[in-house]
């Protein structure tokens, strides 16, 4: 028995005759029929009576016909479901973060994601070492990553989405703070706030102090660029970070310099990436990722 046959039966006994249930269902009259018999052949009673004027349930057609309808009823509430399923996404997705990067636009990206798909659960990770980072991709345990570059070719699919420029954070009252930009050469003999050694905030800012020929006191370490920022901002030292992620309430304290620092933001997204991680490049996209513009006071 097939749900199509149990439409056919409901069909007949609604119209009364098989030539109007096939006009009903826009099918062939002698597809009705055929199913009709081979059903009745199949339980092994009669489902209908002939009458002249027309064809009505028997005793046991009307007690098959109930649950048939039933059945089909049931079938269509779980088609409409499934249906509606396809267009709520559920599940779990996990995104993960380089340390310092997307801390403005991802927060903004995943709320609307959110919003969108509530049943969707979202797992976020903040990830201050590139290795341990590359080593849960490899797992396949992350589903975006953003990253400041991808390390295995083939293994994701990679989008720059822009650039973050890196911001100089002073303590309050601190000379430089005078300046509308300040130069890396200003910075000689700054103490510094810097973070964990194997950090890639930490690999852009040794870069940076090697290149300009400053050989940096550093007074602490941080794990986290707010702490950083806050550090600094109490007059421990100075520090430098993606603009972006500069807690609010500090933005005066924050400087460009020049010559600019910046780094590319690269949405790693999972080769094979399903609706979840699609959507999510998407609004990520939306967000500006130029490089950020610094307000002063």
């Amino acid at each position: 028995m097939s749900l199509r046959q149990y439409e056919y039966a409901l069909a007949v006994a609604e119209e009364g005759s098989v030539t109007a249930a096939a006009e009903l269902l826009r099918v062939a009259q002698p597809s009705v029929s055929q199913q009709i018999r081979n059903l009745e052949r199949e339980l092994g009673v009669d489902l209908f009576a002939r009458t002249p004027t027309g064809l009505v349930p028997t005793l046991v057609g009307r007690v098959f016909l109930r649950e048939a309808e039933a059945a089909v009823n049931a079938a269509r509430r779980a088609k409409a479901m499934a249906r509606a399923g396809a267009d709520e996404l559920v599940g779990e997705l996990v995104v993960m973060a380089q340390m310092g990067l997307g801390t403005r636009q991802l927060p903004g990206a995943l709320g609307a994601l959110r919003r969108r798909f509530p049943r969707l659960e979202v797992t976020v990770f903040e990830e201050p070492n590139p290795a341990e980072l590359e080593r849960m991709g490899r797992r396949g345990v992350i589903d975006l990553a953003l990253v400041a570059s991808t390390c295995e070719e083939g293994a994701v699919d990679a989008h720059h989405l822009g650039d973050e420029e890196f911001v100089v954070v002073l303590g309050d009252g601190h000379r430089l703070l005078a300046e509308d930009r300040v130069g890396l050469a200003e910075l000689a003999g700054e103490p510094w706030v810097r973070f964990d050694r194997d950090s890639a905030l930490d690999g852009v800012l040794r870069d940076v102090l090697r290149e300009h020929g400053l050989a940096p006191t550093t007074v602490a370490r941080a794990s986290q660029t707010a702490t950083a920022v806050r550090w600094a901002a109490h007059g421990l030292g100075v520090t430098l970070v993606p603009a972006s992620a500069v807690p609010h309430g500090h933005e005066h304290l924050v400087r460009p310099v020049f010559p600019v620092v910046s780094q590319p933001v690269i949405a790693a997204v999972r080769r094979g990436a399903g609706r979840a991680e699609l959507a999510l490049l998407e609004l990520l996209r939306q967000e500006s990722w130029s490089r950020s513009a610094v307000v002063t006071a």
